[in-house]
């Protein structure tokens, strides 16, 4: 596996997401890491219905969204699913599925996936707790 860094493909202005595979592990330490994770999201957000602070969750909406709809450069994560629920969108590389309280966009004052205060990424991207920095090797050079 390279290091997707451009050395090898000049011409490709494109920007790209690091390419940790999401391993396939035996289907019960799978299914207890997903009930771990849930957990510790679930009991961040506590009795008060606490939230991350807003520049982690925004960051977290641009792990997840990317910003070409803005005429930005970040294409969104290869995991972002469209919900059945028109106008939501869901992780499809965590596990959790399609439902009211997996949803990574809310309206108004709804609690979305991306408010709990702790929360892990599939691929550990910027503004998750599992967050994993690119290593040098990774790392584009400034134009």
């Amino acid at each position: 596996m390279g290091c997707n860094c451009r050395k090898n493909n000049m011409n490709n202005d494109e920007p790209e997401f690091r390419k940790d595979e999401i391993k396939e592990a035996n289907i019960l330490s799978k299914k207890i890491s997903m009930v771990q994770s849930f957990a510790t999201a679930l009991t961040s957000r506590g009795l008060k219905n606490e939230r991350v602070n807003k520049p982690i969750k925004q960051l977290r909406v641009l792990s997840c969204f990317g910003n070409k709809d803005q005429n930005g450069q970040l294409p969104p994560c290869e995991y972002l699913k469209q919900s059945t629920t028109d106008g939501r969108f869901f992780c499809g590389g965590c596990g959790c599925g399609d439902k009211k309280g997996t949803w990574l966009n809310a309206e108004g004052d709804e609690y979305s996936k991306l408010d709990y205060p702790k929360l892990n990424c599939p691929l550990q991207m910027p503004g998750f707790t599992n967050y994993k920095p690119s290593s040098p090797e990774e790392a584009v050079s400034p134009i």
